[in-house]
């Protein structure tokens, strides 16, 4: 049975449901899972891990680690994976997780598979899944280096929390020189309230569709009333309508909701990368043609700007019943 270090991804000392997943799907592998927390006061939810897959799991604790430092992340999985005569690491492919993957394999000689979206164990080899061509294939990817490192797209793999009660944390001493901190992130700025699309369950996405940014307001109204994230075609956000934060795409973010509703997005290949595997698609366009709709589970030929404000009002009709 292979041993798997899983990099645990904490925000204000709270835990990634992202990160979560990815080590749930370390343990549905049949992997013998290691999870590593690093942050300023994660030692209290460390046995939480246990119900994930965790069997022991290690605790780096120091005031300069609550907010990311690349330097001092690496080095310390990096440590773990060699004392644990690990062959396999897995962590969320975050924006977090995509920095810190390459710069783990560079440490140790470690092939990477980035943005996985299926993982198997074949003879004792993991086998893993990925989008290539902007979405248009799917690959299949098996690593031949001695240490693997797999990044885990959000939302794909689902949790598991069957796994057990207790794990071995050990608390490790810590104390980061000056080369472990050459950045250290002074502050992070959320807008509050407000949903990640990468996180959330229920995406509602806007594009050009929408004529301009005076009407996306029936896109943020859709989406609170399903309590969902509100999200954006390129072309919206490089017109100054919606903010880079809510773009979904291959130069944005790649999203894999349960449910995601795109509202006047007519589905360039660029698009469809970052939210082809999301669970149901629902496609609203007057152009029938839409490429949208060859991804579609439904869809709805129409005007955005007409249809939104109806389904909206039906979502709150079927929701205050509940």
């Amino acid at each position: 049975m292979p041993t798997a270090v899983v990099f645990i991804e904490q925000r204000d000392n709270k835990f990634k449901r992202a990160s979560l997943e990815a080590l749930s799907a370390a343990a549905d592998l049949g992997t013998t899972a290691i999870a590593v927390v690093i942050g300023s006061a994660v030692k209290t939810d460390a046995d939480t891990l246990a119900r994930y897959g965790a069997k022991k799991v290690f605790v780096f604790e120091h005031a300069n680690l609550l907010n990311y430092s690349a330097t001092a992340y690496a080095k310390l999985v990096a440590k773990v994976v060699k004392e644990e005569s690990a062959t396999l690491v897995f962590l969320a492919a975050t924006a977090l997780g995509k920095d810190l993957a390459p710069r783990l394999a560079v440490r140790l000689g470690a092939g990477l598979v980035s943005d996985a979206v299926e993982l198997s164990l074949q003879a004792d080899k993991v086998v893993a899944k990925r989008y290539a061509y902007s979405g248009k294939a799917i690959a299949t990817v098996e690593l031949t280096t001695s240490v693997q490192i797999f990044s885990l797209r959000p939302n794909v793999f689902p949790l598991n929390t069957s796994h057990g009660e207790t794990a071995d944390v050990i608390v490790s001493t810590y104390e980061p020189d000056s080369a472990d901190l050459k950045t250290v992130v002074k502050e992070i700025v959320a807008s509050s309230g407000k949903l990640d699309v990468t996180e959330a369950d229920i995406v509602v996405s806007g594009g050009r569709g929408m004529k301009g940014p005076e009407h996306f307001h029936l896109v943020e109204e859709l989406a609170q009333t399903l309590g969902g994230a509100v999200g954006a075609s390129r072309a919206i956000v490089d017109a100054g309508w919606r903010p880079h934060s809510e773009q979904v795409g291959q130069t944005g973010k790649v999203v894999s909701p349960k449910l995601y509703i795109a509202c006047g997005i007519s589905g360039a290949v660029q698009h469809l990368a970052g939210m082809a595997s999301s669970k149901i698609i629902v496609a609203i366009n007057k152009d029938k043609d839409a490429p949208i709709f060859q991804v579609a589970d439904y869809g709805i030929v129409g005007d955005a700007l007409e249809i939104l404000p109806q389904l909206n009002s039906e979502f709150k009709k079927i929701l205050s019943h509940n």
